[in-house]
């Protein structure tokens, strides 16, 4: 699934010329990994009471999110050629309009894990067992809302709410740790409440087996620090700052298929 999602970003993006291929490409194998093996959903009926509520924060990665979702059948493949045209549903930030399985719209960082908040606050007073997932990006560890949220979600003891951060150490203008640096990252976790665990981002076996044991520990939210590469699959791209908004030539695309395929 992963290879195949990888596939279509590539596809997509160098269609619409569009940009934040390395971003998507970075959480490529975690959404594989939870819409394969980990998030209870139904693409028969997206909008199931007791599903799973994944939510994308870093909305920039839509493309990523809309390919893994064709992939589990929320909607034919084909429609991932429509993505960021005039008209389409499949717009260059996620959408939940028109788009069956995005649970909410996202793109503006930092309001993904205060969403995924109100989610596992509502389940838990009206004592459901669904669980809610947030997938945040390294950058919006810079933003005061996600840390209010991060209070929030301890003082509320939401133990069915899970934080991923796609730790690719680079974001929009230059490494995190340049812009501004988040070292002691799993600690400031741990010192707001959170239950912490640091996995490679890119491993299937390590990220299945951190998932099926949620939560780690009763009472508390739970932050999966995944250490991925901005760029994952295609050598040029990989830890490459320019590919957060660059896109892809159509020779470029035929190189980077050709090395996504010789690695499957």
């Amino acid at each position: 699934m992963a290879r195949c999602v990888r596939e279509s970003i590539l596809r997509m993006t160098s269609h619409a010329k569009a940009a934040h291929v390395g971003s998507c490409l970075s959480v490529a194998d975690i959404l594989a990994v939870l819409y394969g093996e980990v998030l209870k959903v139904n693409p028969l009926k997206p909008a199931w009471p007791d599903r799973d509520r994944f939510i994308l924060s870093k909305g920039h990665a839509a493309a990523a999110l809309y390919a893994v979702l064709a992939e589990r059948g929320f909607f034919a493949k084909k429609k991932l050629n429509t993505f960021c045209q005039n008209g389409s549903s499949l717009a260059g930030h996620a959408t939940h309009h028109g788009v069956p399985g995005v649970e909410v719209s996202t793109g503006s960082l930092g309001h993904g894990l205060g969403l995924g908040c109100g989610m596992a606050l509502a389940a838990q007073k009206d004592k459901k067992k669904n669980r809610v997932f947030v997938l945040i990006s390294d950058g919006e560890c810079d933003e005061g809302s996600t840390w209010e949220a991060a209070l929030f979600a301890a003082h509320h003891r939401l133990d069915r709410l899970t934080v991923i951060v796609d730790y690719n150490k680079i974001q929009s203008f230059g490494s995190v740790k340049d812009v501004l640096g988040l070292e002691p990252l799993a600690q400031k976790w741990r010192a707001f409440g959170w239950s912490v665990e640091e996995v490679n981002g890119h491993d299937h076996t390590r990220l299945a087996k951190a998932f099926k044991r949620l939560p780690w520990k009763a009472g508390k939210p739970s932050c999966l620090i995944a250490h991925t590469v901005k760029g994952k699959g295609v050598s040029f791209m990989e830890n490459k700052l320019a590919w957060h908004y660059q896109s892809l030539t159509a020779e470029q695309l035929l190189s980077a298929l050709d090395e996504i395929h010789s690695k499957s």
